[in-house]
């Protein structure tokens, strides 16, 4: 997963895969999401994220992240 900041648009990106998007639905005024052609989510578009959201901090909770580090050793 990435987070895409675009400043020039105040609009937040989460991308999700590495799939192409093939289809795009407004399911709330700003918010798009992203299909790929199997109909799984993909992407995730918030235009004016600034004033939608708090991107002054990032948390994250419980992920179940390996660290190659740790696999190796």
């Amino acid at each position: 997963m990435k987070l895409h900041y675009y400043a020039d648009t105040d609009s937040l990106y989460i991308d999700l895969s590495e799939k192409t998007s093939v289809e795009s639905r407004e399911v709330s005024p700003g918010i798009v999401l992203d299909f790929d052609d199997a109909g799984h989510l993909c992407g995730i578009d918030v235009d004016h994220a600034s004033k939608n959201l708090d991107l002054s901090s990032l948390e994250t909770v419980a992920l179940p992240i390996i660290s190659e580090s740790l696999v190796h050793a």
